[in-house]
Order: C-alpha cells, then structure tokens, then sequence
C-alpha cells in the first residue's frame, strides 16, 4: 500500500473509531441521566426469596441482604419490609434469614426476584401511616407539582427532597418521627416526577436544574404560613437544598439543612452510575464528559453552593463510607472545615441513602438533637 493510501486508510479508520466511541459515550451517559423516578439505580442487586414462614424470609445470601437495619423489599407486583438478621435461625449456608415485618401489598412467593430498597411504604402519608396530609399543587417553573402537606402547629416547616431513582414515598420512612413532634412537612415532587412536568430534555441533571422546583416548595410554604424552613435532602436532593441555601430569593426563610448521602461531587457519582451498568472501563471518561455536557453540569457551581466558607446555617449531615454512589469524602471535608456549623453523623454498612434504615433509632435521635433548637 502507498504512503498516501495507507495514512487516509488510518486516519479514516480513527475516525471512525472516534465517532464510534462518542457515540458509545453518549449512549452510556443515557445510564446515569436518564434514571426514571421510583425505578432501581444500577447497581442495585436482585435477590431470589427461597422461603417464607412464621414472620421470617430466606433470600440469596450477598453483602446486600446481610445489611444491617430495616429495609423494603421490592420485587415485581409486591412490597413487603424486612427487618434485622436472624442469624440463629437454621439456614443454608448461600441464604439469609431476615426478619419479615409485614407485606404490604402482593405475596412472597419463593423464587420472586426482589431488591432491597430504603423505601419502606407505599401510598399516601395517611394510606401508609395513618397520617393526615393534604395534597397540595406547588406552582413551580415548568408547571404545577404535587406535593404532600402533612400539617402541624409549628411555625418551623420541613421541606423534604427526595433523590435520584425515588420519589415521594422516600420522605415517608421519618414523617412519623416529624409528626410526632408536631413539625408541618411538605413533600413536594419535582420535574421528571411521576405528576410533575418532564424536564424539558427528558434528562436528570443531579439538582442543577431541579433546585428551582425545591425552591418553588419553599416558596410555596413561606406562602402558607412557613416563619423558618429546614431543608431536608437525600442524595440528589441534598444537592438541591444545598443550592436553594446558597441561590434562592427566599434562602433568609431557611434556618437549617439535613443532608442524607448528599451528591457533592457530580463526576464521581455520574461515573458510578455508568459503571454499574457495566459501561467498560476505557468508556468511562467519555460517558462521564458527555453527560456533564449534555446536562449542561456546572461543577463550579456546585462547588459554590456547597463552599464550606460559604455556608451560614446549621447543617446536619447523614453519610458513610459505604455510599458507592456519592463518595462521603466531600461530606468527611465540609464538616471538617465547618465544625462550629456542620454535625457528620457517620453510618456504617448502609448504601445509598440509606442512613436511616441502618439504624433508625441512633438516627433519629441525631434528628432530635439538630432539630430541637430549631423549632
């Protein structure tokens, strides 16, 4: 082959690897932006039920099912919640028995594929618990979000952010806790939620874009009567209260934080969801660029709303070192930079927002201590 030829051969065979690996990049940041509200996050493992009797469950035996602390368990037209280990209980050495606290709706059958889940109940505040609540409309930038009013006399208001892959019903798991104490809870949802208007490019954007609508929430709340409001996140959602703080008009009206798992450093947690999709390695950087583009991610902006120099109220933050999903270093930082401001309550063995459900009591007893002084 001459010179010529044989260089026009590679450089067209470049580009067309080129083009090939953008296109699988873009493809692969379709994983970590295009999560559907309420569906599992990647990653997530499927568990096989091998039997039920007397208030117990056998499930395949791995790190997820071994978890301590009470959990959902999620699987196709059922639900149920399982509590801790029974380790004394006879079993098969590849299965672990867990506690079954009740089915809430469908049945346990052996060989049902499920998944652990830190979302306990479904329905309504008052189909689930038992508490009363009013369905709001939230007017908010794209169109009106529903949301959940759980009343109470205090003048302090808890807007509660769900995060990425959830929904409304992930705030549930602490409205007993926050009723109990008389504090008025919204639970707005937010765009791309089920009810809720799309985003207007059917991607996530990991609380870039929806912090406005957790500002509508709080503005709405404000409205109804809200003196102070405490902003309470998990995940994605952590990041949204993060940038209401810093950005919002109305940001004097909010007195305190509570970040769940929160999403400091976007990059991190875009690569983890890619990567449990089993997007190879060598695609990675590329999956990662193209959602940060695609969703138009403003790392600096981010770094803004979560400046450990920037930040002025109380903030009580939930994290541990077993988040695959937000890395607890940033959070490690932010309370280390701000001790007189931040309160890290560090849990161990619990995934993904998934603090409280490792253990409910010591959690909220935190809850209590931050809360209290707030009211």
């Amino acid at each position: 082959m001459r010179p010529a030829t044989a260089t026009a051969a590679a450089v067209t065979t470049l580009i067309g690897v080129g083009a090939a690996a953008i296109a699988a990049g873009r493809y692969a940041s379709d994983v970590a932006l295009r999560a559907p509200s309420g569906r599992p996050l990647p990653g997530d493992p499927r568990l096989t039920v091998h039997a039920t009797e007397h208030g117990r469950v056998t499930l395949t035996r791995s790190l997820a099912s071994l978890r301590p602390g009470t959990y959902g368990l999620d699987g196709p037209d059922v639900h149920a919640v399982v509590g801790p280990v029974l380790d004394r209980v006879p079993h098969s050495a590849d299965t672990v028995v867990r506690r079954l606290e009740r089915v809430e709706h469908g049945t346990l059958e052996p060989g049902t594929r499920v998944r652990l889940t830190p979302v306990l109940h479904t329905g309504t505040p008052l189909s689930a618990l038992g508490v009363d609540h009013e369905d709001v409309e939230i007017p908010g930038e794209l169109g009106p979000l529903p949301g959940w009013l759980v009343p109470g006399p205090r003048p302090t208001w808890v807007v509660a952010l769900h995060g990425i892959g959830t929904t409304r019903l992930q705030p549930l798991n602490v409205v007993p806790f926050l009723s109990r104490r008389q504090i008025p809870v919204l639970i707005p949802a937010y765009r791309g939620d089920e009810g809720a208007p799309p985003s207007p490019d059917g991607l996530s954007h990991l609380g870039e874009s929806e912090w406005r609508d957790a500002d509508a929430a709080v503005r709405y709340a404000v409205r109804r009567g809200a003196q102070h409001v405490v902003l309470y996140g998990w995940g994605t959602g952590a990041t949204m209260a993060l940038h209401v703080a810093a950005d919002s008009g109305v940001r004097d009206a909010v007195r305190g934080l509570v970040l769940d798992s929160p999403v400091l450093d976007r990059e991190a947690t875009l690569r983890a969801l890619v990567a449990a999709r089993h997007v190879p390695a060598p695609l990675l950087p590329l999956a990662v660029r193209a959602a940060t583009t695609r969703a138009a991610l403003d790392g600096a902006r981010l770094q803004d709303a979560a400046d450990p120099a920037a930040l002025r109220i109380p903030t009580l933050v939930f994290h541990g070192p077993d988040d695959t999903l937000a890395p607890w270093e940033p959070s490690l930082r932010l309370a280390a930079r701000r001790p007189e401001l931040v309160t890290l309550q560090t849990v161990r063995q619990a995934p993904h927002a998934s603090m409280w459900n490792a253990d409910p009591v010591r959690y909220e007893e935190a809850l209590r201590r931050f809360l209290t002084p707030l009211l």
